[in-house]
């Protein structure tokens, strides 16, 4: 079984709990995870990938996920992978989550497959960011699981 690449891109650090988090119950599913705090592409060798995310501020990329990124952008065909993504931002910015939706729009313009829509986690809704993470998590999972 191949496991499942969770690259975080984390500025204060909610990504990675969030990242944590998901990589935890998805280990309880007999999902085994690599989890990529430092994210480098060549570390990534499942063609699994879910990419949790904040966006640092004026809808940039959180600095440990810069260097990941770029390694993307160099890259020409990513057929072979299969993704989701996870933003976490604030609404009351004009730039919401806006290192989430770039990173997908990234990924499908190299050619990798998204298995479920972004899921976009507002810091303002009264639920922490890892419980609705997790409420979501089932979703991926099955999806995942089809293609395994």
């Amino acid at each position: 079984m191949s496991n499942i690449e969770i690259i975080i891109g984390s500025q204060m650090g909610s990504a990675e709990y969030v990242a944590e988090q998901l990589a935890d119950d998805l280990n309880t599913r007999s999902l085994p995870c690599n989890v990529h705090e430092q994210p480098d592409i060549s570390d990534c060798q499942s063609n699994i990938w879910l990419l949790v995310t904040s966006t640092y501020g004026a809808g940039d990329y959180p600095e440990n996920l810069l260097p990941f990124i770029s390694q993307l952008n160099e890259q020409n065909d990513l057929s072979h992978i299969r993704f989701a993504v996870i933003g976490i931002g604030d609404s009351s910015y004009d730039t919401y989550n806006h290192a989430a939706i770039n990173s997908e729009q990234l990924l499908i313009e190299k050619g990798a497959q998204i298995l479920l829509p972004t899921l976009k986690i507002d810091v303002l809704d009264e639920a922490l960011p890892e419980d609705t993470a997790l409420e979501w998590l089932p979703q991926l999972s099955e999806v995942i699981e089809k293609h395994i």
